[in-house]
């Protein structure tokens, strides 16, 4: 277990993200917690914003019941907020506001009109801030990733192989496409720190084709590495089968069957990692505890596919699954982004 104790380096490395988002002095900065967020880095986020002169505030909500009887992890779309105006109204009426929930902002239902009143928002991932530190943003990064989202915006099909047998066809004609590098500066944008994803959510029976899962792939769901080969079919967007006679294949079919819920089993969103410093092996060396698993959402070269809620195809759930897959081959309209896990050309 590693220690959560304030460190110096630690206020240093919020604040140059601050910097990076251009926070400035005197700054309404909204700080927004709930009462299971992680309390060292609501606490860094405040010592940070101060040492560079802006003028933070703390709005922290209860953190809400359960309303399932499924343990929810690794949505995105914490509902923490309740839809609460009042709380809606503060946060949009901020410079900016750091997101610091569990589960996080940026598929909250209530995240649109909170950027229609004028804000950004920065989302610190429930990271131990060690993790944080060594994923600090590059903004080399920056280029890299717009440019890839230029080319899912502009795309019309990607599909993805692998040695393991994946064999996918993506429709990307009337997707949305998105991404981030850690740090924001535009008003109206959110984005996430550790950053560096390319994806976009397809339109409705947009995914067809084979996704296998071989050992060292990951389900940052149950934060477990996969041990044996899981295969799963999919038609229109829906995981129509799960096939594999092992831990890993019982665990899977038995987390998303629990929802009771066709959504559970279709698709999120789809893309690939881009932040060269974040490193697949890392979730290794981490207690559960102190690790969220946005590291492996982006190392550079991963195939992500992810089940759950889609705006764009017009499905909502609560059931949702991030898969990291490595030695993917991406080819987005004949030009080949990632070439056995390796990404290529201008995203290199």
């Amino acid at each position: 277990m590693l220690q959560e104790r304030i460190e110096g380096k630690w206020i240093d490395c919020f604040a140059n993200v601050f910097n990076l988002c251009e926070v400035q002095a005197g700054d309404v900065v909204a700080i927004l917690s709930e009462t299971q967020s992680r309390p060292i880095n609501v606490h860094l986020a405040e010592l940070a914003l101060q040492r560079i002169g802006a003028k933070p505030f703390h709005i922290v909500l209860p953190s809400p019941a359960q309303t399932v009887s499924v343990p929810i992890r690794s949505t995105g779309a914490t509902d923490v907020i309740q839809d609460l105006a009042p709380v809606k109204q503060a946060l949009g009426a901020t410079a900016m506001f750091v997101d610091l929930t569990v589960e996080g902002t940026l598929h909250a239902p209530e995240l649109p009109e909170i950027l229609k009143m004028g804000t950004r928002g920065l989302m610190i991932s429930n990271e131990h801030p060690e993790a944080l530190e060594r994923l600090a943003p590059d903004a080399e990064l920056e280029g890299k990733v717009k440019a890839g989202i230029k080319l899912l915006r502009d795309a019309k099909q990607m599909t993805v192989t692998s040695p393991a047998g994946t064999d996918l066809t993506i429709n990307l004609d009337g997707a949305v496409a998105g991404g981030g590098w850690a740090y924001t500066k535009r008003a109206g944008t959110m984005t996430h720190w550790p950053g560096g994803l390319c994806l976009c959510f397809p339109p409705a029976k947009a995914v067809n084709g084979t996704l296998v899962m071989a050992p060292g792939d990951v389900n940052l769901t149950f934060k477990r590495y996969i041990e044996s080969p899981v295969k799963l079919i999919i038609e229109d967007d829906y995981i129509t089968d799960i096939v594999g006679d092992n831990l890993d294949a019982e665990l899977f079919r038995s987390y998303i069957a629990a929802w009771g819920d066709k959504e559970a089993y279709a698709v999120s969103h789809v893309g690939w990692g881009m932040n060269p410093a974040a490193r697949w092996d890392a979730m290794q060396m981490y207690d559960r505890n102190d690790f969220n698993g946005t590291e492996l959402r982006a190392f550079a070269g991963n195939f992500l596919y992810s089940t759950g809620a889609n705006e764009v195809a017009g499905r909502h759930t609560l059931g949702h699954f991030d898969l990291p897959f490595r030695h993917c081959t991406v080819v987005v309209d004949g030009n080949t982004v990632v070439k056995d896990g390796v990404l290529q050309g201008p995203l290199a």
